[in-house]
């Protein structure tokens, strides 16, 4: 599936529905511990998000550079789908609740509300770092390692 798929949203929620599905079969829990430990999940998601970026900056001076900038992408799509799963366990109506705050939050944002122009400074780009290297600071400047 890509961004510019029309039924995207749509599948994007079908699938979602099948997961909560799922996951409610397969659950030997109470119903209110189940949905209380969806929620919980998403600690535990951004947790693993935290530990990717500190392997792909070689933060961790014990273990150097552990995961690459792809492992990011793939935890941030696991809070993603997590967060998703946890609001339709709350609602059957997590994808319309979903549309709706997304457009407020676009409201708040001058270039996202239809018809917004985007400032020239505020448009750039910024690549992610090759796989294996540490993203530069703003600025672009490295600093010296501490003595």
């Amino acid at each position: 599936m890509s961004d510019t798929s029309t039924d995207g949203p749509s599948t994007v929620w079908h699938t979602v529905d099948d997961l909560v599905r799922w996951l409610d079969r397969e659950s030997a829990l109470p119903v209110e511990q189940e949905r209380l430990l969806r929620i919980l999940k998403l600690s535990e998601e951004a947790g693993e998000v935290a530990q990717a970026v500190i392997g792909a900056t070689g933060q961790n001076p014990r273990k150097g550079r552990t995961h690459s900038w792809d492992d990011v992408h793939s935890e941030l799509c696991d809070v993603i789908v997590t967060a998703m799963v946890a609001l339709r366990t709350l609602t059957p109506e997590a994808r319309r609740v979903f549309e709706g705050h997304l457009e407020r939050v676009a409201e708040r944002v001058p270039a996202a509300a239809p018809g917004g122009e985007v400032p020239a400074r505020a448009v750039r780009e910024v690549p992610a770092p090759p796989v294996g290297e540490a993203p530069a600071p703003p600025g672009g400047e490295v600093p010296a390692p501490p003595a």
